[in-house]
C-alpha cells in the first residue's frame, strides 16, 4: 500500500527499491514559494546503516508491514541472543543490526523485536531507561547561571554528559534515542 511521505513519522517503516527503512526523525521544510520538502533520517533495516532521504511533499512510498514481538534479552555470544517467553524459541541478531541499541541491553530485560516476513531485523528499546552513575567527578559550586554539564560513566559503560548536581551512585533516566541525560530518579 502506498502512503504519502507526509505520514512518515518517527517509527514508521517503508520500502524504497529493495531496501527496508525505519524512520528515526521527520522534518517538514518549506522554503519561500517553492514546494515543501520532507526530510527524514532513516535506518536501513537490512544493513543497519543510517542515512537521510528527502522527498517532495506530494511523493508516496510503499508502506512496509512489520510485526513486533516482545522478547527477552539473554546474552551476547557472537551475536545477541533473545528468547520468546511464551515458546522459548531463541533468535540471534548481529551487532550490525542493533549497533545503537547494544549499550542499553541488560540481561533479562524485555524488548520488542521487529520482524519482516519472519526475519528478525532490529529491536525497539523503551524510550527511557534507568542507569546508575558509576563514575563522575564532584560538581563544582558557583557558576551555575547556565546549564553546565560534566562527563559521567554509567553502570553499562556508556559515557554521557550530566548536570553538575548528579553524584556518584545516583540513578538517572537516559533517553535511548539520543543517549542524553533526561532526569535524576528520586529514591
Amino acid at each position: 500500500m502506498m502512503i504519502p511521505v507526509t505520514n512518515l513519522r518517527t517509527g514508521a517503516c517503508f520500502t524504497d527499491g529493495k531496501d527496508l527503512f525505519l524512520v528515526l526523525t521527520y522534518e517538514h521544510v518549506k522554503m519561500g514559494r517553492g514546494t515543501a520538502t520532507i526530510r527524514v533520517k532513516v535506518k536501513n533495516l537490512k544493513s543497519g546503516a543510517t542515512t537521510e532521504k528527502s522527498f517532495i511533499s506530494g511523493a508516496k512510498v510503499e508502506e512496509a508491514s512489520l510485526a513486533k514481538k516482545e522478547m527477552q534479552y539473554l546474552y551476547k555470544a557472537t551475536n545477541f541472543v533473545f528468547m520468546d517467553p511464551q515458546t522459548f524459541e531463541q533468535i540471534e541478531l548481529s551487532a550490525e543490526k542493533i549497533a545503537d541499541s547494544a549499550p542499553y541491553l541488560q540481561e533479562g530485560m524485555t524488548v520488542k523485536i521487529l520482524f519482516h516476513q519472519e526475519e528478525p531485523l532490529t529491536l525497539e528499546l523503551p524510550i527511557k531507561m534507568e542507569f546508575t552513575v558509576a563514575e563522575t567527578e564532584p560538581g563544582i559550586r558557583g557558576n551555575s547561571a547556565t546549564n553546565i554539564f560534566k562527563d559521567a560513566v554509567l553502570s553499562n559503560g556508556l559515557k554521557i554528559k550530566v548536570p553538575l548536581f548528579v553524584k556518584l551512585g545516583d540513578r538517572i533516566l537516559v533517553d535511548t534515542r539520543t543517549g542524553e541525560y533526561e532526569e535524576r530518579v528520586m529514591k
